[in-house]
């Protein structure tokens, strides 16, 4: 198959980083397809030093993503679909597509619906969290949503929880299927704490707390500095490493500094999606105190390098980290992440076990079902006579 991929989530020259997920899986989609990927790019954020970006197997481009800030959101993916349009129409209209595959429900399934229409081919919605969680209960944006899901000729899910929100909008529950995302276990597996450690320079015997993620307030990184604050009357060497970039970093470096513990907090930006190997063994604990969530891959990841995790019951956490694996709590409540951090740092835990859970979550399984989504959406749409209009 010839398959577009429409996404604010992939790498770009101004965001390497951006979708380490979404680079992961179509990546090997590209293995078995002609795979071509266009990433919508904020006109605010194209500024600053420009990265090469090479993903294997994927024809990869972007486009810029004009609206009007602060306003008419509502009005988002209209701006989506024809920024696109405007600037990449013309090509895509002779390239022969058979389906396309848009990632992330708003604006980006909404647009990419209309530019399906446009090309006359089905196309496959992916749903990862907010975009239902929180952008779907207002209520303008979860009607353009619901009749994306509607029309599509399938709907995947991250997690069960995500996959009946998707139906209670609208989607088609026959063509709507739960794929977790999978892990690379060549990189993320058990290994030498130690020898993590020394490379990262922390200190071999501390009690390391890990956070990896965006620095903003609903993936509870201020929930986390408060618990620490507790966290430290019990395990005062206890040392927390935020790992990601964020408009919540000098929030977090505020409160640190007037919590006296600044020394035992430490922000090391956003680094590669390889080096957060080391990371993940170096820690005691994964902490991922989200307040809303698909399922998070540094959840899985940390888990296949057999370290526990502390995250909320939200979304599809449940699903993935059994009891053997870390503890769960609340979202919004500091004190219960503190104890549940106490807990996991207080008691030994089966890496071996954990990371055995985690391996179940292959790449390779959940590619073999994307695709056979995306054949059965084409597979059942009417036979092309020529592009829509």
């Amino acid at each position: 198959m010839k398959i577009l991929v429409l996404t604010n989530l992939f790498p770009t020259p101004w965001d390497p980083r951006r979708g380490a997920f979404n680079r992961q899986q179509f990546e090997r989609l590209g293995r078995r397809h002609e795979v071509q990927v266009l990433t919508a790019v904020d006109f605010r954020e194209r500024h600053g030093q420009r990265s090469a970006v090479e993903v294997p197997g994927v024809v990869a481009g972007w486009f810029t993503y004009f609206y009007p800030p602060g306003v008419g959101r509502v009005l988002h993916a209209v701006c989506w679909g024809l920024s696109l349009w405007a600037q990449r129409g013309r090509v895509l209209r002779h390239a022969g597509f058979d389906c396309v595959l848009a990632s992330w429900g708003y604006p980006d399934a909404v647009a990419a619906g209309w530019v399906a229409r446009r090309l006359g081919v089905p196309y496959v919605v992916k749903v990862h969290g907010s975009d239902l969680n929180v952008i779907a209960t207002h209520a303008l944006r979860r009607w353009q949503i619901a009749r994306a899901l509607r029309r599509a000729g399938g709907v995947v899910a991250v997690s069960r929880a995500l996959a009946e929100k998707a139906v209670a909008i609208g989607a088609d529950p026959a063509r709507t299927e739960v794929i977790y995302n999978g892990v690379d276990g060549k990189l993320f597996a058990p290994g030498s704490r130690v020898e993590a450690r020394e490379r990262l320079g922390v200190p071999a015997a501390v009690p390391l707390v890990l956070y990896v993620g965006n620095l903003k307030p609903a993936k509870g990184c201020l929930d986390l500095i408060e618990a620490f604050l507790w966290l430290r009357e019990t395990q005062p060497q206890a040392m927390l490493v935020y790992v990601g970039a964020g408009a919540a970093r000098d929030d977090i470096k505020q409160r640190a500094s007037a919590g006296a513990i600044g020394s035992h907090v430490r922000l090391v930006g956003a680094v590669d999606h390889a080096a957060l190997a080391d990371w993940f063994r170096a820690a005691n604990v994964l902490c991922l105190p989200s307040h809303n969530e698909g399922v998070p891959n540094v959840v899985l990841e940390a888990m296949a390098s057999g370290t526990p995790v502390v995250a909320t019951r939200v979304g599809g956490i449940p699903e993935v980290v059994p009891d053997y694996a870390g503890n769960l709590v609340p979202a919004h409540d500091p004190q219960a992440l503190c104890a549940a951090l106490q807990d996991v740092l207080g008691r030994p835990w089966d890496a071996a076990r954990i990371a055995c859970h985690a391996a179940e979550f292959r790449w390779e399984d959940n590619v073999d079902r994307l695709e056979r989504s995306l054949c059965a959406a084409v597979a059942a749409a009417p036979v092309r006579t020529g592009n829509a209009t």
